[in-house]
């Protein structure tokens, strides 16, 4: 057995479990601090800057500690940060904890996949997708416990704090299998370069999908529960549809690219997700709602890995400088997505703001059409 690959998919899947546990529990987040749509997004929103102020220094970090160092103390800190979202006193308590919380996110969105890329060194061939496969099934996971502990009123203290002890546990035999790295030595050239056409393309077709993950992500639950009127233990399943698709849609990747290529795969699974998301909001049947989240799960799965894939190998690009820029534009997509939605969503309603989301997937599409190759 390869320890390694197993504890870095621990690491994956813990990052979407305990995610998908406090988010589909947001509604009850609402209801404890009296807050609006909008509101929620100013405290989405703090997650998302922390996040994003932190990536940048991530990679300093893993430079001189080590990714498994990195990895280490960024899941702990996000354990030991959660179970006080309902402990906070007032607003700007939870706005600058959800701050908090986004830093060590971030944190941990780069330290856990440089640990997958050193075991994919490692074993000598591609085996990414199979790690983000591991976050969406914590994801799938995360959301059936909310609407468990949903349905048997758990307070949500309780529920986190239970979440964070089995996590914390978890992690603490993990961090005998992470890889030990060392610094890396420099690499000639800048550390920073302005992206080309391509790469601004692939930029935006990255971004538009993360948008996409990450409105169902922390909106899911909300859109059931409020427009489609679902129970509260019904709402939650609309993110485990989500996930449960994105797990499949993964685990089956590399054969459909095989067999598509990545023009014809990224433009089927475009229509699937714009599809499922018109259907989403045409509708207000819950059950039909949770199949249009099960189609955008479908949809949105392998994209983003073509994009890194193609970023990763661009021919007029050092290795890892396309990668790096399209990374980091597809992660503010998924990081400042959800706050925008919850701004649109308070000016008109959270029906309108996933209508923006769905012209998105249909720009995604066309811009596969124009620089996406076979």
């Amino acid at each position: 057995m390869n320890y390694p690959r197993v504890a870095v998919k621990i690491i994956f899947f813990l990052n979407g479990f305990i995610h998908a546990n406090l988010y589909s529990r947001l509604p009850r987040v609402q209801e404890i601090f009296s807050i609006d749509n909008g509101t929620l997004g100013f405290v989405l929103l703090a997650s998302s800057i922390g996040a994003i102020g932190a990536m940048p220094f991530t990679g300093w970090f893993i430079i001189r500690f080590g990714s498994r160092r990195i990895s280490l103390f960024s899941v702990f800190f996000y354990c030991l940060l959660v179970p006080f979202v309902p402990w906070v006193f007032n607003l700007a308590g939870l706005i600058i904890l959800f701050f908090l919380m986004g830093v060590s996110a971030g944190m941990l969105d780069v330290s856990m996949n440089a640990q997958a890329v050193m075991v994919e060194r490692q074993i000598g061939k591609p085996i990414m997708t199979s790690f983000h496969a591991l976050f969406s099934i914590g994801m799938m996971l995360g959301a059936g416990m909310g609407s468990i502990f949903s349905r048997l009123n758990t307070p949500l203290f309780t529920h986190l704090g239970i979440i964070t002890l089995v996590s914390v546990i978890i992690s603490f035999f993990m961090r005998y299998y992470l890889i030990h790295d060392k610094p890396t030595e420099k690499q000639e050239g800048p550390a920073f370069r302005l992206p080309n056409a391509a790469m601004v393309s692939i930029g935006v077709i990255a971004f538009c999908c993360m948008l996409g993950e990450g409105a169902m992500a922390d909106w899911s639950t909300i859109y059931l529960e409020k427009i489609a009127h679902a129970d509260v233990a019904l709402a939650p399943l609309g993110l485990a549809a989500f996930a449960l698709a994105m797990t499949i849609g993964r685990i089956l990747g590399d054969n459909a690219r095989l067999k598509l290529g990545d023009k014809r795969l990224i433009v089927l699974c475009g229509t699937i997700a714009t599809v499922g998301l018109i259907t989403a909001i045409l509708v207000d049947d819950p059950y039909l709602v949770i199949t249009g989240f099960f189609m955008v799960g479908i949809g949105l799965s392998v994209i983003v890995p073509i994009a890194y894939s193609v970023a990763g190998n661009a021919p007029d690009l050092p290795p890892g400088v396309g990668l790096a820029m399209v990374t980091t534009v597809g992660y503010s997509g998924f990081l400042v997505g959800p706050p925008i939605i919850g701004f649109i969503a308070d000016w008109q309603t959270l029906r309108s703001a996933f209508v923006m989301v769905a012209a998105l997937f249909v720009l995604m599409i066309l811009l596969s059409l124009k620089y996406s190759k076979e």
